[in-house]
């Protein structure tokens, strides 16, 4: 039987037409096309530079998206994008003038880490080894160039009337942050040290980078380069969370701060600025001891929303367990409720605002904590977010809200209800003495 049913497939396969040949063939090249790019499955130790998830894209799209120049492969060749290509060869060509090696050896130089630059990628690079190889060294000569000249303060002689203008640096930085527009930071310093190699008259590369960012991000960029740099949305994040971290706890409902700043303050609770100098330098650094909560001052401008989404993203995407950035947005979500919070906070000088609406202060930290997930809190805000819950649901520090909320929120109900209250004691200061005048003459 068995025989006879090999008999009988060999005789179907060899009866086949040639076009149902075709199809098997072409169903074959398909299928072999559709797998040629997929990986093996395997997460990469190397993987660094993600796709923004689409949960937290739709929330705001804009934020993660270049305006003016595409860096890597996610963006490369979009044609709204094109326009600064041009530019960008421009600014190569200056980059390859000053450069101390040709460019034929760093051609060489480059090929030797495509593999690894691929590997960089959370999704799998179309682009050829030649493609890859040359998008690499255009945009880490054209990012080189741009902050070296940043950093000797020649931009306004590049040259090109266009990359002459102010407002194009600036925008250009503000894409050299977004997560999904990178080159691996490794690749840029290498190239750099390649290129300069001894050069006395240059910064280091970390150095001129710190430097070039300072002109958008307002805080003053100290970290120390002995740890590893993935790329630029990693470099900001690590200015962020310089000094010991603390472990992260389990989630739970304590974590929530259930109270804003307008409440901690009506019970009793001073807001204060903590300075972030070399004992305490971490900007997410907050401290709650006695009557007292110190925050950091946070610089707020157009940048910092970008800035933190894509901050976020990464920590979303690579360091889930790790996500201090993401807690700190949960405090200040909390902390921020209305835009009389927002006019405290700046009254307090912990928030510096140069958006000039506190309406849009609260919307941008209240869309902040959106579409991601949290497994794990910071247990230094846990801690204090559990303590500031509880003084707050204190009865004595009730009653002095509502006496303040009540009584005392304007100058003059303040002061009628002193006089209230002195008239009152010597109401009844009157009344004891006509008693006690009465029961003399009684006595009497």
């Amino acid at each position: 039987m068995a025989a006879e049913a090999i008999h009988t497939q060999m005789h179907q396969e060899a009866s086949e037409t040639p076009q149902q040949q075709h199809v098997e063939d072409e169903v074959t090249i398909n299928i072999k096309k559709r797998i040629q790019y997929c990986g093996g499955g395997r997460v990469i130790e190397d993987r660094c530079i993600y796709r923004v998830p689409h949960t937290l894209r739709c929330v705001k799209k804009e934020a993660y998206t270049p305006n003016v120049i595409s860096i890597g492969p996610f963006h490369h060749g979009n044609e709204r994008l094109q326009d600064m290509e041009k530019h960008k060869q421009i600014m190569f060509k200056r980059f390859i003038q000053r450069a101390k090696s040709s460019l034929d050896d760093l051609v060489r130089f480059v090929r030797h880490f495509e593999p690894k630059i691929r590997a960089s990628y959370s999704e799998t690079i179309k682009l050829t080894e030649q493609e890859l190889m040359e998008m690499t060294l255009m945009d880490a000569g054209f990012i080189i160039e741009l902050f070296i000249m940043l950093e000797d303060d020649d931009w306004e002689e590049s040259n090109d009337d266009k990359l002459s203008q102010p407002w194009l640096v600036s925008s250009i930085l503000q894409d050299l942050i977004l997560l999904e527009n990178q080159l691996p930071f490794f690749v840029i310093e290498e190239i750099f040290n390649k290129a300069f190699p001894h050069d006395r008259g240059l910064s280091s590369f970390f150095k001129t980078t710190c430097e070039g960012f300072k002109l958008i991000i307002r805080h003053n960029l100290k970290l120390t380069h002995d740890i590893e740099i993935k790329h630029f949305t990693d470099l900001l994040r690590l200015f962020h969370l310089q000094g010991r971290m603390p472990y992260r706890a389990p989630v739970s409902e304590s974590h929530v701060l259930k109270y804003s700043a307008n409440d901690l303050q009506e019970v009793g609770i001073k807001l204060k600025k903590i300075s972030t100098n070399s004992e305490s330098p971490c900007f997410l650094n907050l401290k709650f001891s006695g009557h007292n909560l110190e925050i950091p001052q946070i610089i707020v401008d157009f940048r910092t929303e970008i800035l933190f989404r894509n901050m976020i993203a990464l920590e979303q995407c690579h360091y889930l367990h790790d996500a201090y950035i993401t807690d700190y947005a949960f405090v200040l979500d909390a902390l921020i409720d209305t835009y009389k919070d927002v006019d405290l906070l700046i009254h307090k000088d912990i928030v510096m605002s140069f958006l000039g609406d506190s309406n849009e202060v609260v919307r941008m930290f209240n869309g902040l904590p959106n579409n991601f997930t949290l497994t794990a809190f910071n247990s230094n805000y846990l801690d204090i977010c559990k303590r500031l819950n509880y003084y707050c649901q204190d009865r004595r520090h009730k009653m002095m809200a509502t006496l303040r909320r009540d009584y005392c929120n304007t100058p003059w109900r303040t002061v009628a209800s002193i006089a209230g209250i002195i008239f009152l004691v010597l109401t009844i200061v009157q009344t004891i003495f006509s008693v006690f005048q009465f029961q003399l003459v009684l006595n009497k």
